[in-house]
């Protein structure tokens, strides 16, 4: 592939091998010479001696390269000759005689080791090709097309989207004679450079091509696979399968299952057409046999297979094995002649996204056309120490494999290959966004001990030791001449606010001002409290010095806060997204807290920390965040994790009920009412319409609880299609005990206190994830004393409740996380803040901790020698990083 490594001494040695001379000399005259370059030499000499007919081989001299080109690559012979012989062999057919022999002879002086050769311009004498003296000169683009398994299309085929079933074949097409039009030609080149061996020095200008270059492909098939996200050649290496189905397990007739994917060779006995439902439909209907028995096959509407599909064909069929009428059968299976190479069957088939338009079988072979002709010409952008090292493939044969593997064994290495890549440019760029912050200058506070203890004795509860820890971390970050970049990671009623609490005191000691951004008006509101609670009370700050911003913030007041901002009287600002806004201007910014981080976009953290000059930040999260997501998402924060309950505060008593133990439920919120106390009753979805299956939905359940099961209770009812100023409005009205029960969907989630609440119903709690669910949990028992959390999921289905289960088992938020991101994946933890990273890797797994694990410490390893990937041997690999991060664009987390 175009990546190889050789070493400088043996490409001398091979140079020292060749006698140069200005002709195809005798092979004694040649000491020492690599068995491909000898062969390459007998069939340029049997060439010249019939007169550059073409006919030194059967079917052209092109047709050596089906061999010649892995046998050179295995005697080492260096990559830029190999692909000089192959672009000049390909292109042979289409020359003139005189062209072929100064092509031959040019070629033959460039492995003489003679440097670049002024070969003279080939003249064009086959059918439909230039006319012998109107030779031009052959563009770049078109050189490097030159050979390849593509076409210029002039007209779309007429039905392109039915390609012959028997036309599937692995081996690279010869191009058609003719130069492509002067029109396409001059078309700029494709914007699409999403594969990492792009644009390089040492990859093909040809995966820049557009795909209409494809045997096959017209303008309308291309507009189809731009859906798919394909615009190039190279997008296509990099479309990998969504999944494989294994037909390499060949079973006899009698031996097939209803239910199993197989493959089945036979012949066919009879083949019939019928229609039904008056005419409307074609089924087309083949008895296939073989030694042990029959098998009855249906295609629907597909009428052309009829004249196809004859009587005494052998035949591979590749399908799922179903029941008719107490018959086995199999519906609309792919199939090939047994003659083929078998694209389809009898091996692990891709299968990959389709578009309308776009059927499996057609993609599958543009696909086979593309990947097996230029996966070995991607350059390999990862540095072969690293490679080596972690025991990967290399490139070329890993987007082989992932496309059309040999084996399960093999697939596996090909993929791993291929997530190694993703998860080693995500760590790359996590270590170089903690290298740029490190490299700041920050302001330092000074923590005197006693008047830490002094502060910490004021609180109204003691600190947990994790939340001493915490504060710890705290006091050596902004102590450190760096900005803190501090992520504290604790479950709902760990205790982070008063951690951030604490950091705000240190930093209002020494007269600096803070910035509080919390996601929502009310979870502001909250923090506005507290803050004043822990400043205020304790003497430290005077009435309006902490002041809050929302939308709700009339104009008198926000423009009283904004000149005490700017002037410095305002020491702490908290409030919603309004804190970015560019009236808010602050006179010496130092500290940024920022609640429920994964709520903001990157953006959104950016322009609130560009209001300071390098100021400290610290972000809170209540979403226990499993290690490899930690590692990988935010891996350039620094991480403390409150893993400790404050003390009285009792774990919440969780129980898994089926539907129809409902009443228990309803029972349990009636006591507790009767005891003083809330209860909150949450639903997966807000609307009748939205439903699937019986899912209950808030809306129409508020109105029956209200009459039918609580009638003598006060209902609330809370969703997200609601006005920022109503849900606050409700909010408040069930903290202050306006409502017995808040009827709600997840809005709730995150950060509402209501300590007066003690039991949580979830309805539908399958549709959940666990880390969801136990946010929701966390939103009672706050107040000290028992309380309970009911699960409800839409069925008695054991399965689905077994999953529930650890949400009984354990109130440890880690332990749930980590098993909610092996079974749904990281979306629950990310949010929409990490600008697609995490969620557009086609490859890795976040789940794979070892993965994670392996890339994170080669590429630390490769950071401490070479952070900016400038040493020449990391060129490939800084283009590949750079496109992965869009050139650097943002903060990772």
């Amino acid at each position: 592939m175009l990546g190889m490594f050789y070493h400088l001494d043996a490409a001398n040695s091979w140079r020292a091998q060749i006698t140069v001379s200005n002709s195809f000399v005798p092979s004694d005259k040649i000491p020492l010479m690599q068995s491909s370059l000898e062969k390459l030499r007998k069939f340029f000499r049997l060439e010249a001696e019939n007169k550059y007919s073409n006919t030194a081989v059967i079917g052209g001299l092109a047709k050596i390269l089906d061999f010649w080109e892995s046998e050179a690559r295995n005697e080492a012979v260096p990559e830029d000759i190999i692909q000089l012989v192959a672009m000049r062999l390909r292109d042979y057919h289409r020359l003139t005689p005189a062209s072929r022999a100064d092509t031959l002879k040019g070629v033959w002086k460039r492995i003489q080791g003679q440097g670049d050769i002024n070969i003279p311009e080939p003249v064009y004498s086959e059918a439909g090709s230039q006319p012998e003296g109107a030779a031009t000169r052959m563009s770049a683009r078109d050189e490097a097309l030159a050979g390849a398994p593509i076409i210029e299309e002039h007209h779309a085929p007429r039905r392109e989207h039915h390609p012959r079933p028997d036309s599937a074949h692995r081996s690279a097409p010869v191009p058609q004679p003719g130069p492509a039009p002067e029109q396409q030609r001059r078309q700029a080149p494709p914007r699409s450079n999403s594969y990492p061996g792009a644009q390089t020095s040492q990859t093909p200008a040809a995966l820049n091509a557009d795909l209409t270059v494809l045997h096959g492909v017209g303008p309308r098939n291309a507009e189809s696979l731009k859906k798919l996200g394909m615009h190039t050649l190279g997008d296509m290496l990099y479309n990998f399968p969504r999944r494989y189905d294994d037909y390499s397990q060949l079973k006899p007739i009698r031996s097939l299952q209803y239910g199993e994917v197989v493959t089945v060779i036979g012949h066919i006995q009879s083949v019939v057409e019928r229609k039904v439902r008056s005419g409307k439909m074609t089924i087309l209907e083949a008895v296939v046999s073989d030694s042990t028995g029959v098998l009855r096959i249906s295609w629907f509407n597909q009428p052309w297979l009829i004249n196809r599909l004859k009587e005494g064909m052998a035949i591979a069929l590749a399908g799922k094995i179903e029941q008719y009428l107490g018959r086995l059968v199999m519906n609309s299976p792919d199939w090939e002649p047994i003659e083929t190479e078998h694209l389809h069957t009898n091996r692990i088939v891709p299968i990959y996204p389709l578009t309308a338009s776009i059927t499996q079988k057609w993609l599958r072979q543009q696909m086979d056309t593309v990947v097996n002709y230029w996966a070995n010409r991607v350059a390999d952008p990862l540095p072969e120490s690293v490679r080596r090292a972690a025991g990967l493939l290399m490139l070329a044969e890993a987007i082989q494999q992932a496309h059309f593997p040999g084996s399960q064994d093999k697939l596996k290495a090909a993929r791993e290959r291929l997530a190694f890549d993703e998860v080693f440019y995500l760590q790359m760029g996590v270590l170089r966004q903690k290298r740029k912050s490190q490299a700041v200058v920050g302001r330092i506070f000074d923590v005197p001990d006693e008047w830490l203890a002094e502060r910490i004795a004021g609180l109204p509860f003691p600190l947990t030791g994790a939340q001493k820890r915490s504060i710890d971390d705290v006091c050596v970050d902004i102590g450190s001449g760096r900005p803190m970049n501090r992520l504290i990671q604790g479950d709902v009623g760990s205790g982070k606010t008063v951690v951030a609490a604490l950091a705000a005191m240190m930093v209002n000691r020494q007269g600096s001002q803070v910035a509080v951004m919390a996601p929502t008006s009310i979870l502001a509101e909250q923090h506005f409290k507290n803050f004043s609670r822990f400043l205020i009370a304790d003497g430290l700050l005077a009435e309006g010095q902490v002041r809050l911003l929302t939308g709700d913030t009339s104009q008198g007041d926000r423009e009283t806060l904004l000149a005490g901002l700017s002037s410095g009287e305002v020491k702490i600002l908290i409030g919603t997204h309004a804190l970015i806004e560019d009236p808010v201007i602050f006179k010496d910014l130092q500290l940024v807290v920022i609640d429920e981080q994964h709520r903001f976009g990157v953006d959104q953290r950016a322009a609130l920390r560009n209001k300071g000059q390098n100021p400290h930040l610290l972000v809170m999260t209540a979403t226990p965040i499993p290690r490899s997501l930690a590692l990988t998402l935010y891996g350039d924060l620094d991480l403390s994790v409150i893993d400790e309950m404050p003390a009285g505060r009792e774990p919440v008593a969780t129980f898994v009920l089926t539907p129809h133990e409902r009443e228990r439920a309803y029972s349990l919120i009636r006591a507790q009412m009767k005891a003083g106390h809330q209860a909150f009753i949450v639903y997966p979805l807000i609307e009748e319409s939205e439903k699937l299956d019986t899912l209950k939905a808030a809306v129409d359940d508020h109105a029956r609880l209200s009459k039918e099961i609580f009638p003598n209770l006060k209902l609330g009812l809370l969703h997200g299609k609601m006005k920022p100023d109503e849900k606050d409005a409700v909010m408040a009205d069930f903290r202050d005990k306006k409502y017995d029960i808040l009827v709600s969907t997840t809005v709730i989630e995150v950060g509402v206190d209501v300590p007066n609440a003690t039991v949580m119903l979830i309805e539908g709690a399958n549709r959940f994830g666990l880390a969801q669910l136990h946010q929701l949990r966390g939103r009672v028992g706050r107040g000290g004393g028992e309380s309970f959390c009911l699960l409800i999921p839409d069925s008695a289905d054991s399965a689905e409740n077994e999953r529930l289960k650890a949400m009984q088992e354990t109130n440890d938020g880690f332990k749930l996380a980590e098993l909610d991101l092996q079974q749904r994946g990281p979306g629950e933890f990310i949010g929409t803040s990490q600008s697609g990273y995490a969620t557009s890797l086609k490859m890795a797994s976040l789940t794979d901790v070892g993965l994670i694990e392996k890339a994170r410490k080669h590429a630390a390893e490769l950071f401490a020698v070479d952070a900016e990937l400038s040493q020449p041997e990391h060129a490939l690999l800084a283009e590949a990083f750079n496109r992965f991060w869009g050139q650097g664009k943002g903060d990772v987390s």
